[in-house]
């Protein structure tokens, strides 16, 4: 059950469902302004790219740089919930989200957008790892499965409407795409003064330590990985100096970080938390998930555009069929999954899902029938929807209560880690094939190959003559499918990684409770000894001192359940 905390005495007493909702409004807002912010530039930035004269690489950084952001912050974001208020950090989130904005708002070249979205990016961290949190400190695993589908349900409702808006401001010439970046603004102000109305959680009043040695060492790898897989092939050979020089590098660092984080006394991703299997496994599936949903759906609105010609708003609306397998699965799931306590069987089903539909839009060209193309979106979104939010569940199950912000955000981390890695590399890929298929298509066609045209930069449709609107048009549809031919493969992984996840029935009780019984997990990953008979003659004072020992040892206030 659900519950809150009785001031003074500690106890805990349920929380009606209404009452919960309150506490979720301005959380789940919050949410919709950090899925808004990505979603809503999504089918703007073929125009965004086009106007401040960038090319593929640039777009592809444009993502990249905020799921970059969105890595290295998450786990920063998760430790710090474990330590200090969580309403704060939420509201601390959304303010960065909001400047971010702002200065993306206002940029004049690819750089200053750049640099604006890794702003953004650290904002939406904050608010995707502390909405995962949050949930796990006031809701118990089996309750969590109905209020992760309202969860689902606001993620669906900004992934559909956020390419409409995004689509709709720029088809508005008296608006312009900048306003992509200004209309969540006014929502993240709603949800700082709702988060500060109805958010009540008790604070755990602890030293606060943050490992920013691992944090800075863990972004400098993944950047440098991300360097490499952006430029090579364009810059320098893949075989060269620079690429062994920088994945050497990118590997040193790596092993460093590992290093750092086995001596640090509160670290940025507690490694002693991969002793349990369950959390390894969906730790991985959540990287491969990763690689294959941001690295391939990202594309979309540049296949719609570009290779059908639509308009930012139509390909926004042509990407529903995706986003409502998303929302059905999540939501409905997450009854059931609250009704019965089994989860593993959906996120086998979504394994299995996400991996067919993502190798039948490997299939995809620019002519291919938009109600064949439908059905493989809406397969892929039915895989997204019983996956993302049920590893993150399993995660949450198996943990003690004072690590659900490390746990939670070590799975958020390596599932934009792989976004991150998923965008650039794909990215990568695309632009070397739309160049391939581009001169292939010239070729075939015996037209003489323009300046700019095999590629490098993002081509404006309208002002292509026919022959050659055509070959471009057929080298993104045929580019673009085959990014998801390649993304199918890490879906694969990602199943195989949760057929192995074992199976532990779902705890009925919140993130402030620790309930005996045979069924719970070992949270510490190791056997507890067992506790010894109290003494018949033992005072109440005795008692009372040792429990005080007992919570100041867990680093929790005298009389919290979990001591």
């Amino acid at each position: 059950m659900a519950s809150t905390t009785t001031a003074g005495t500690g106890a805990s007493a349920p929380m009606s469902h209404r009452q919960i909702m309150e506490a979720l409004s301005g959380l789940l807002l919050g949410m919709f302004v950090a899925i808004l912010s990505s979603t809503v530039v999504s089918n703007a930035l073929p125009t965004i790219i086009h106007d401040l004269d960038g090319d593929q690489t640039a777009y592809t950084w444009v993502v990249t740089a905020t799921l970059l952001s969105m890595t290295a912050s998450t786990p920063l974001w998760g430790k710090l919930a474990d330590l200090t208020s969580k309403k704060m950090l939420v509201q601390i989130a959304l303010i960065v989200y909001v400047l971010g904005s702002a200065v993306a708002g206002l940029s004049d070249n690819t750089s200053m957008l750049i640099g604006a979205r890794v702003v953004q990016g650290v904002g939406v961290g904050g608010l995707t790892a502390l909405a995962q949190v949050i949930m796990a400190a006031m809701i118990s695993p089996r309750e969590r499965g109905r209020y992760s589908g309202y969860l689902g349900a606001v993620f669906a409702l900004g992934t559909i409407g956020g390419p409409l808006v995004g689509g709709v401001i720029v088809d508005t010439s008296w608006l312009g795409w900048r306003w992509c970046f200004y209309v969540g603004v006014p929502f993240a102000v709603i949800a700082l003064i709702v988060l500060q109305k109805t958010l009540k959680l008790p604070v755990v009043k602890r030293k606060v330590k943050v490992d920013w040695a691992g944090a800075t060492l863990i972004t400098a790898a993944v950047s440098l990985l991300l360097l490499w897989v952006s430029f090579a092939g364009d810059r320098y050979d893949w075989i060269s100096w620079q690429t062994w020089t920088m994945t050497g590098g990118a590997v040193a660092l790596g092993l460093l970080f590992v290093l750092v984080e086995s001596m640090a006394s509160e670290p940025i991703v507690p490694l002693h938390l991969f002793r349990n299997r369950t959390v390894s496994l969906a730790t991985f599936a959540s990287l491969m998930v990763g690689v294959a949903m941001f690295g391939s759906t990202i594309f979309l609105s540049q296949y719609f555009q570009l290779s059908r010609g639509e308009s930012p708003t139509m390909a926004g609306v042509m990407t529903m069929p995706m986003i409502l397998g998303l929302f059905l699965a999540s939501t409905v799931s997450g009854q059931i999954i609250t009704r019965t306590g089994r989860w593993k069987v959906f996120l086998v089903t979504g394994g299995v899902l996400l991996t067919a539909g993502f190798g039948m839009m490997g299939t995809l060209r620019h002519d291919t029938g938009y109600w064949v193309l439908a059905a493989y979106m809406f397969t892929a979104g039915l895989g997204l929807g019983l996956t993302m939010q049920n590893l993150v569940l399993s995660v949450q199950n198996q943990v003690a209560p004072h690590e659900l912000g490390a746990a939670s955000s070590v799975v958020a981390f390596f599932r934009s880690l792989g976004g991150a890695v998923g965008v650039s590399a794909l990215g990568a890929v695309l632009a070397n094939k739309v160049t391939d298929y581009t001169e292939d298509g010239f070729a075939a066609k015996h037209i003489e190959l323009p300046s700019g045209g095999s590629g490098d930069g993002i081509p404006d449709l309208n002002k292509l003559p026919a022959p050659i609107r055509g070959v471009i048009e057929d080298a993104y549809g045929h580019g673009i499918g085959d990014v998801f031919l390649y993304a199918a493969p890490f879906a694969l992984l990602a199943l195989l990684g949760m057929l192995f996840i074992k199976e532990v029935p779902l705890r009925t009780h919140h993130g402030h409770h620790r309930a005996g019984g045979t069924g719970e997990p070992d949270w510490s990953g190791e056997k507890a000894a067992p506790a010894p008979a109290p003494a018949p003659e033992a005072a109440p004072e005795a008692a009372a001192t040792r429990g005080g020992k007992r919570a100041a040892e867990a680093g929790l206030p005298a009389g919290h359940p979990d001591a």
